[in-house]
C-alpha cells in the first residue's frame, strides 16, 4: 500500500492470469492457447503490413476487420465492436452496459475476471451457484437483476449451455442485457450470434485468441444490436480511440478469410480433447463434459495440488484453482497429440508409483 494510491486501488483484488513461464521445452497446458500456429495467411498479412505506414495511426474504427466479422456472421457493420482482446471488450461492457441499480448476475464458478471488473467499476453482483453437476440452471436466474453474464462454454468447467436455453434466458429477461462470453464456442457449441437480430438485449463476445490461434495478437469482438454497440463505442472513444494496431487488424482480418484452416484446427483440437478425456477416464479421473479447448478433471484418490506439482517436476504445467467446490480439479488445456500423450504417460506413472 502507498499513501499515493486511490481508494479504488486499495480495495482491488486483481485478476491473476495463467502462468507464462520462461522455461524452454515445457508441455504448457495451463492457459488454453491453441496448440497449432495461426493460418499462414495471417502471417503473410502481418508481414505485408510491416512497411512505412506503421508511422501512421491505425484506423480508429478498425472498419476493415469489422466488415470481415460482419460478413462472416451475416451481420451489419453497426452490429460489430472490436477491441484489444476480449478482456478489453469485457471491461468496456461492464462499464457501458452492466452498471445498474440492481445486481449483476453471474455463476459462482466462472471466469475470474468478472469479480475483478465488478470491484474496479463498483458494480454490485450476485453469484448464482452452479448445479451439482456444474451446469448453469437458467431457472436460478429468475430474479431481479441489472444484467446477466456468463461464459458459454463456462470457464473453467468447460460445460456448455445449449442454445435453446440461452434463448429461453433472453426471453425471461427482456429488460436486462444478457452477455454471452463465447471465448471457447468454436470447440463444440452453437453460437448465440444467430440470435442477435431477434433479441435487442443480447450481446455476444468472442476472441481470436483460442480457436484462431491469435492469443499473442490480442483481438476480441462483440456483436449485438446497434444501440448496444453504440454504448461500447462511446466508452471506448472516451478511453482509447486506437485500441487495435495495424498488424492486429491485418492478421485478424486474414484469419476470418481462411475458414478452411480455422475449421481444420478446431477439428484437431476436438479430436484430441475426446481422446484425452477417454484416456483420463481410464486412469480413474472424473472429467466434466467439455465443449472447450480444455478439460476439467479430478481424481478421487489423488490431491489436485500434488498432481499438479508432480507434473510440473516433469515439465508439464496445468492450471489449479484454489476455490471452493473446485479445489480438487485440474484444468488441462488441449495440446498437440504428442503433448497429450506425454501428459497421459506421466499421469500413468504418478498414479502407479
Amino acid at each position: 500500500m502507498s499513501q499515493f494510491w486511490s481508494e479504488v486501488v486499495n480495495r482491488l483484488t486483481p485478476y491473476v492470469p495463467g502462468e507464462q513461464p520462461k522455461i524452454t521445452n515445457l508441455v504448457k497446458l495451463n492457459t488454453n492457447e491453441n496448440p497449432y500456429p495461426p493460418s499462414p495467411a495471417v502471417l503473410e498479412a502481418i508481414h505485408h503490413e510491416t512497411h512505412a505506414n506503421l508511422r501512421l495511426y491505425p484506423d480508429p474504427n478498425s472498419s476493415r476487420l469489422k466488415q470481415a466479422i460482419a460478413d462472416y456472421h451475416q451481420l451489419s457493420l453497426d452490429q460489430v465492436f472490436v477491441g484489444n482482446g476480449s478482456d478489453e471488450v469485457l471491461a468496456l461492457v461492464f462499464q457501458a452496459l452492466l452498471k445498474h441499480d440492481k445486481p449483476l448476475l453471474y455463476p459462482d464458478i466462472t471466469y475470474s475476471f468478472y469479480p475483478v471488473y465488478c470491484g474496479l467499476y463498483d458494480i454490485e453482483a450476485e453469484l448464482i451457484p452452479l448445479a451439482e453437476d456444474f451446469s448453469i440452471r437458467i431457472e436460478d436466474y429468475q430474479r431481479p437483476n441489472g444484467g446477466i453474464i456468463f461464459p458459454n462454454p463456462n470457464a473453467p468447467t468447460g460445460c456448455l449451455l445449449p442454445l435453446a436455453a440461452v434463448e429461453q434466458l433472453l426471453q425471461m429477461h427482456p429488460e436486462s442485457v444478457v452477455v454471452v462470453d463465447e471465448a471457447y464456442i468454436d470447440f463444440g457449441g452453437e453460437s448465440a450470434i444467430s440470435l442477435v437480430s431477434q433479441y435487442p438485449n443480447l450481446l455476444v463476445i468472442q476472441t481470436l485468441s483460442k480457436s484462431r490461434s491469435l492469443a499473442g495478437l490480442r483481438v476480441g469482438f462483440a456483436v449485438g444490436q446497434a444501440d448496444l454497440i453504440v454504448a461500447l463505442e462511446r466508452v471506448k472513444n472516451s478511453f482509447n480511440s486506437y485500441p487495435l494496431d495495424r498488424l492486429a487488424v491485418a492478421g485478424a482480418t486474414a484469419a476470418f478469410a481462411d475458414d478452411a484452416y480455422f475449421r481444420d484446427t478446431c477439428s484437431k483440437v476436438i479430436a484430441s480433447r475426446e481422446s484425452l478425456t477417454s484416456s483420463l477416464a481410464q486412469l480413474g479421473f472424473e472429467v466434466l463434459p467439455s465443449a472447450a479447448n480444455f478439460i476439467f478433471a479430478r481424481h478421487p484418490q489423488r490431491d489436485a495440488v500434488q498432481l499438479a506439482a508432480s507434473l510440473r517436476e516433469k515439465g508439464i504445467i496445468v492450471r489449479h484453482f484454489k476455490l471452493p467446490r473446485i479445489d480438487q480439479f485440474l484444468r488441462i488445456s488441449i495440446g498437440t497429440e504428442e503433448e497429450c500423450s506425454a501428459l497421459v504417460t506421466e499421469l500413468t506413472r504418478i498414479l502407479h508409483s
